[in-house]
């Protein structure tokens, strides 16, 4: 069978399988290596050390240090739901809001087996076996200059891959491949222009000038890549953010003419409405978060990161009708990280039922430092308790009103 017609056999069964986007690309190294070690030499990759690792580096660097018999990348792209058209919820500061591919299941469960079906149906039609590697976000490759270079959009200012008929609301996946494919016009055309509504809403400011990203600052980063505290001075940008973000994709004028209010239906939200219950998850148990998350990407975070987001959340709130849930959290909880954002959101929410626990909280505290956080809010909030003969503050639990 000639190069050209397996190669369109093989885009019309992607599409079958709910690949919308479909480019093939060949197997020469990346152009934007240079500019890859140059970001990691910044340290704009924070806590990601897999990024940085040698051998990742030499993988990135040419497919064929990962499949030496590669001579094609089939590369893929499968939607996910429209952000912009999630309901909006009526009491808004009782809600926390996840990026819109985790509404529904992990994308790495959802797509292997696809990726799988269709390496076997490749194989079906050459009638032999093919030499791949398939990957989808879990692989040594710099994926959105392959997409790129298969034709699939071009890298935006705010660095998604946008594709000019469906705007940048997809995943990515890639199989690399040891048969010759008929590869695809790169797009080469930048059709951003003078547009910078992306870096203008980034609460954070992350979206560097090259179009790359200071991920220690990106809000994605700091809810699920980020293991330890979140940087005070970006707690209060983080908004009502738990997992993720969808702020620049949503601005993006691509977005709002071209990209499909329906994506694949493994990402649409289980439930009625795609947000998290602030009051009720900041209880959370480890029993009940894994059986919540178990097929969810929000698992990533593991239960410590999602509790210390959802304080981060409803520290934002302005309400204070979270902080009893954040009085248990940071009285009750186990963990260290949770117990100093609970009392950095208690700090930043206020009220006299705020201040008392965090007074009692410094008295019997352990932790350093979860003890410097309660004494940052103490100072932040300006209280000023009567303090008895023993220098400790006269504050009792059962003075702390529910």
């Amino acid at each position: 069978m000639d190069s050209a017609r397996l190669t369109q056999q093989i885009k019309a069964k992607a599409q079958e399988l709910g690949f919308s986007l479909v480019g093939v690309t060949s197997a020469q190294p990346p152009e934007h290596m240079d500019k890859y070690r140059k970001w990691l030499a910044a340290g704009y990759h924070g806590d990601m050390a897999y990024l940085a690792k040698e051998r990742a580096l030499q993988r990135r660097a040419d497919p064929r240090n990962i499949l030496p018999e590669c001579q094609s990348i089939l590369v893929l792209g499968i939607p996910y739901n429209d952000p912009s058209g999630a309901p909006q919820a009526a009491d808004a500061a009782k809600v926390g809001r996840i990026a819109a591919y985790a509404w529904g299941e992990d994308y790495h469960r959802e797509l292997r087996p696809r990726l799988q079906s269709l390496v076997e149906f490749i194989e079906q039609q050459v009638g032999h076996a093919v030499p791949n590697r398939w990957y989808t976000d879990s692989g040594p490759l710099l994926e959105r200059e392959l997409a790129q270079r298969a034709g699939l959009g071009w890298i935006g200012r705010n660095s998604m891959l946008i594709n000019p008929e469906r705007g940048s609301y997809f995943l990515l996946a890639e199989i690399l491949l040891g048969i010759e494919l008929q590869t695809d016009m790169p797009l080469d055309t930048d059709h951003c222009g003078s547009c910078t509504r992306c870096l203008d809403a980034c609460p954070t400011q992350c979206i560097l000038p090259d179009r790359s990203l200071e991920a220690t600052r990106c809000i994605s980063y700091l809810t699920i890549e980020l293991r330890g505290a979140t940087p005070p001075e970006l707690r209060d940008k983080m908004g009502d953010w738990v997992f993720g973000c969808d702020i620049c994709q949503v601005v993006c004028p691509w977005n709002e003419r071209f990209a499909s209010e329906n994506g694949d239906a493994a990402f649409v939200s289980k439930e009625s409405k795609p947000w998290l219950r602030l009051e009720a998850d900041l209880r959370i148990d480890t029993t009940e978060f894994n059986r919540k998350f178990k097929t969810r990407p929000v698992l990533w975070t593991k239960r410590r990161g999602y509790l210390r987001n959802l304080a981060v959340a409803a520290g934002n709130s302005a309400d204070r009708a979270h902080v009893p849930a954040l009085i248990d959290l940071l009285q009750d909880e186990t963990e260290p990280l949770a117990r100093g954002h609970a009392a950095w959101a208690l700090g930043k929410l206020g009220g006299d039922a705020a201040k008392a626990a965090l007074a009692l909280a410094e008295n019997n505290e352990k932790d350093a430092w979860v003890l410097e956080e309660i004494k940052l809010a103490l100072e932040t909030r300006g209280i000023n308790l009567r303090v008895g003969g023993g220098g400790k503050s006269e504050v009792s639990a059962r003075s702390i009103q529910r």
